[in-house]
């Protein structure tokens, strides 16, 4: 009883921290308290050993315990710009984001604020 309750605080915690901060988020398995898991399974497939972190293609830093695969965004999302005259481009190859103009996509846009 103690562990669903407990269980379920965690998804209501996961959920929460996801709509708080798309920038994170936890995948937390559907498992069995006897058996703990000795590796993870990312979306991809991937099976990876517990508390090693890796890097995904869609720039996001990702690690595994007992209770499931926590990842976060690694790219800096601009904010604070004009968005009427501007717009971001992103470089997968550096998990970078540029701000540019719609009308001179060669001119940068200042932007006030970075989200990590």
């Amino acid at each position: 009883m103690l562990q669903n309750t407990l269980l379920g605080s965690l998804v209501v915690f996961a959920s929460l921290l996801v709509l708080c901060n798309t920038q994170c988020y936890v995948e937390l398995y559907d498992k069995n308290p006897e058996d703990p898991p000795d590796e993870c399974r990312d979306l991809d497939g991937v099976t990876h050993k517990l508390n090693v972190e890796w890097k995904t293609e869609n720039c996001c830093t990702c690690s595994c315990d007992e209770t499931g695969i926590h990842c976060c965004n690694t790219a800096a999302i601009p904010g604070g710009f004009d968005t009427t005259k501007c717009k971001t481009i992103f470089h997968k190859d550096t998990c970078s984001y540029s701000v540019v103009e719609l009308e001179n996509p060669d001119k940068e846009c200042p932007v006030s604020s970075w989200i990590l």
